[in-house]
């Protein structure tokens, strides 16, 4: 038996009185068959959004989740911008959900050019699935706050000018590497996407057919079974570009990708939670 009903318990109405004791004695009976039926409400608000997360982690593994941002000229903010805290959050959440390991660093002009903010395995204390995971938000909490802290003053030590994004990829596999067997990489790029390692994507429209074999040319390790995903792509200070310089760019990114032969790639303008 399944499905989801909703029982009045009350029959009181306006100008009715009380309600009669066969109709209350009827909606019990009723009520007990459902729970013997195994009908449920469904899950609702944070608690019900990370039930859906457990559900989804990957079996036996933990995730080794790295997050990189982007704060080369074109991208760099005071404090770390919504859009992107919400991001960096909602990976931190994942993360401690399913169990792992979670980096957060800034990057700019070179693999050198990298500060962490963020470094620490993610696990949450708890009798059951349902204990463990309303500590969620707390834990979540204290981790934005490490980084939200540590943001303003250690990208200071980065230089604004240049990016060089692709090597934020050797830096994930040595990342993985370090944390030894049992992680899944989760290595998500928060980035416009322009400029890299001296290559400039953005200032004329790059079609597929051109994305791809420039992309065969460049040298990334190989990711096999990684997620990976590069979020916030065309997003600049100013005036924004075409779709079809965006488009280009995605297709370069998602060629970048299947060459580490990562098991998922995804390149968006706006990063959405896998939750959802």
């Amino acid at each position: 038996m399944k499905g989801t009903l909703i029982v009045n318990m009350s029959t009181v109405r306006r100008g009715q009185g009380k309600p009669r004791a066969g109709g209350l004695l009827l909606s019990v009976a009723l009520a007990l068959t459902l729970a013997a039926c195994g009908v449920s409400a469904a899950p609702a608000g944070e608690l019900g959004q990370a039930q859906q997360v457990l559900a989804s982690c990957p079996k036996d593994t933990r995730l080794a989740s790295k997050v990189d941002i982007d704060v080369s000229g074109s991208t760099r903010t005071a404090t770390l911008e919504p859009e992107r805290s919400n991001a960096v959050a909602d990976i931190a959440s994942r993360t401690a959900i399913c169990g792992g390991h979670l980096r957060v660093t800034a990057f700019s002009a070179s693999s050198a050019a990298t500060v962490v903010l963020y470094d620490g395995e993610l696990s949450l204390p708890g009798a059951t699935d349902n204990a463990r995971l309303r500590r969620v938000p707390d834990l979540v909490k204290t981790v934005m706050a490490t980084v939200s802290g540590a943001y303003g003053a250690k990208i200071g030590q980065l230089s604004p000018g240049g990016s060089d994004i692709l090597a934020q990829y050797r830096l994930a596999a040595e990342y993985l590497q370090q944390l030894g067997a049992g992680y899944q990489l989760h290595l998500v790029l928060l980035t416009d996407g322009f400029q890299t390692a001296g290559m400039s994507l953005g200032s004329a429209p790059l079609t597929t057919g051109a994305a791809t074999p420039m992309a065969a040319n460049i040298d990334v390790p190989a990711l096999p079974g990684a997620s990976i995903t590069v979020a916030g792509i065309g997003k600049v200070v100013g005036q924004p570009p075409s779709s079809d310089v965006v488009d280009g760019v995605v297709a370069f990114y998602d060629a970048v990708c299947k060459k580490t032969q990562a098991a998922s790639c995804l390149s968006v303008t706006d990063y959405t939670s896998a939750a959802r």
